[in-house]
């Protein structure tokens, strides 16, 4: 099989990107224990992937394969818009668990590289196309640009089923986030190689 065609996502593919990994991410447990109901996930969710990893569309970091895979990856210096995130939260979440969210934001935060960095925020291939390869050729193409630069590149996996697949692309776990009922979330660094 071919490998797969990675391109940087055009303005005109921004809503199929964020459309992606709002499938891509209907099972994962942290955006689910966040976003419990499913009318909520898919009124809020989108507009929180365009708040925690949309700068990528800004510095040409988002990056997809053939509308069915995205990463949106943000560059060193940059961060993801948290005050836009904190008002999803505030309008969405039940009040008994924004308290436990804000601390694995908090946690998430005190993971992160001091150094230089690419964050990885969210990655997700439509849950019909998974087990092509589409999530390693988003990696590998990313990856090779941080080794490029001799840049770390940081995540948070959120899915206990994702840390191998972070793992063979040159990823190491740094500890668990978790607070209340939250589900464990892996931060990961990758050193340039």
């Amino acid at each position: 099989m071919p490998a797969p065609d990675v391109r940087t996502a055009t303005p005109a593919e921004i809503d199929q990107c964020v459309a992606t990994i709002v499938l891509a991410f209907s099972s994962d447990p942290a955006a689910r224990w966040a976003f419990v109901e499913p009318h909520v996930y898919f009124e809020i969710f989108p507009r929180f992937v365009r708040a925690f990893g949309g700068k990528a569309f800004d510095h040409g970091s988002a990056h997809q394969i053939a509308g069915c895979a995205a990463a949106l990856w943000i560059p060193p210096g940059i961060e993801p818009d948290e005050e836009a995130m904190v008002a999803l939260i505030e309008s969405a979440v039940a009040e008994s668990d924004r308290e436990a969210m804000s601390g694995v934001f908090e946690q998430m935060a005190a993971f992160r590289p001091a150094e230089p960095h690419w964050y990885l925020p969210l990655i997700g291939t439509d849950p019909a196309k998974q087990g092509n390869g589409y999530g390693s050729a988003l990696l590998r193409h990313a990856l090779a640009i941080c080794d490029r630069q001799k840049l770390a590149a940081y995540l948070e996996a959120t899915s206990a089923r994702n840390v191998p697949l972070y793992q063979r692309h040159g990823f190491a776990a740094l500890g668990t986030i978790q607070v209340g009922t939250s589900p464990p979330i892996t931060p990961m660094l990758r050193k340039p190689r």
